[in-house]
């Protein structure tokens, strides 16, 4: 009998999970068959049906008089600059807030973790007034600069915890070999924080290539916007034409699910490494 109740416990527990996951892939889906699909077929004859012509040319149409390409590239170079100049100030800030004994670290490490109630678009109106004023305002720094910023805070939070995981029984014997601190840092920490690198670039990659504010507001000439911004403004130019809007969103959303399938093993990783610890 027990045997029975686990097997019909488990048929139940996979049925809702199958349906949970339906549920979940159904936006991806239709967002697939909506960007394959004419006017007609998207409006009430074909909601949610596979397209009954597969309009591929909707793609080639966004990429080039969309100008989709061009934004997409926009946002690449944004967000890598971004995810970059984060992960590197994140973690020699907190390798200085954690490992270096100096005067002021605890204020300094409070001052960075004041970030985190600060609303980003709370800062809208005085950001812009020192991107103009230091005229920054339509260049790929207006934006990595920001956004760099508002994520410096979180990152240092994520980084703190696997730093002082890390036995500082290593940098000892690192520093008895000849080791300074340059040397420690990139021999020794920057190596195990791998798993702390890979949860910072996904939290900073889906706030930079999906902000929309700060893009809409700092940038007003067609050739910095980004792909949030790019899209928008898709639906003034193809009013009686969707399949192309359609393209443009599978082209926005696919770096987001490549990203986080090939990291989500070193997102998982540190989960287990922060419950190990707690």
């Amino acid at each position: 009998m027990e045997t029975k109740k686990i097997k019909i416990g488990s048929i139940i527990i996979t049925i809702i999970l199958v349906l949970w996951a339906v549920i979940q892939l159904f936006p991806l889906y239709w967002m697939f068959t909506f960007s394959l699909k004419d006017n007609s077929e998207i409006f009430g004859a074909n909601i949610i049906g596979l397209p009954h012509n597969w309009i591929w040319e909707n793609y080639t149409t966004a990429l080039t008089k969309g100008n989709v390409a061009r934004y997409f590239f926009n946002s690449i170079v944004v967000t890598g600059l971004t995810i970059a100049l984060t992960t590197v100030t994140a973690l020699m800030a907190t390798y200085a807030l954690t490992r270096m004994v100096w005067k002021g670290r605890k204020l300094a490490n409070n001052i960075f973790m004041l970030g985190l109630t600060v609303p980003i678009h709370a800062a809208i109106l005085p950001v812009f007034i020192i991107l103009r004023n230091l005229r920054m305002t339509n260049s790929y720094q207006s934006l990595i600069i920001p956004y760099s910023a508002f994520a410096l805070a979180m990152a240092i939070m994520i980084s703190s915890g696997f730093i002082e995981s890390i036995p500082k029984e290593l940098e000892e014997a690192a520093c008895i070999d000849g080791c300074g601190v340059y040397s420690i840092f990139g021999r020794i920490i920057l190596p195990l924080m791998k798993p702390a690198l890979a949860t910072i670039s996904i939290f900073v990659f889906l706030q930079a290539w999906n902000e929309l504010m700060f893009a809409v507001i700092f940038i007003s000439e067609s050739k910095f916007r980004t792909l949030s911004v790019g899209i928008q403004t898709l639906s003034g130019s193809y009013t009686t034409d969707w399949g192309p809007i359609g393209a443009a969103l599978v082209i926005a959303t696919f770096p987001t699910l490549v990203v986080y399938s090939l990291m989500s093993g070193k997102i998982q990783e540190s989960l287990v490494m922060g419950a190990v610890k707690g």
